[in-house]
């Protein structure tokens, strides 16, 4: 097996190499796939909540929404912050004052329907009639 070397006697120049070295572009794109694996769980905030199935597709928004959370223990969440039932009125109605677009509301699928409602009723009696109930899309 012989190797074909360039030789200087016959006079020509090396030719340029034409081929493109892709390592540094994979090594880049391997390091940014696991800074966004890494940091799309953290952009999902809120409370844990065990939502239900829907074949219902996704709201398309212009504002960020407002979430209201309820647990299946029965606890009301305003985003992260925890909200005493006594309390929950006044926040809504304050939050209507700054007219939001939506509130999106999560509620376990454990719950009382008349603890949903309860609180829808509070969202309406404020004055946010613009009520998303979130769920899980379908499992495929």
């Amino acid at each position: 097996m012989a190797v074909k070397l360039p030789s200087a006697s016959r006079g020509r120049a090396r030719a340029p190499m034409a081929e493109i070295n892709v390592t540094p572009l994979v090594d880049v794109m391997l390091v940014l796939l696991i800074i966004f694996m890494v940091t799309a769980p953290l952009l999902t905030a809120g409370v844990p909540v065990n939502l239900p199935q829907s074949k219902a597709g996704a709201l398309k928004q212009d504002k960020e929404p407002v979430t209201l959370s309820i647990e299946k223990t029965g606890e009301v969440y305003l985003g992260e912050e925890r909200i005493e039932p006594e309390q929950l009125g006044a926040r809504l109605e304050r939050i209507a004052a700054d007219d939001p677009s939506q509130v999106f509301l999560r509620a376990d699928r454990s719950l009382v329907y008349g603890r949903v409602m309860a609180v829808l009723g509070e969202l309406n009696r404020a004055g946010l009639n613009k009520v998303a109930l979130v769920s899980v899309g379908e499992e495929r």
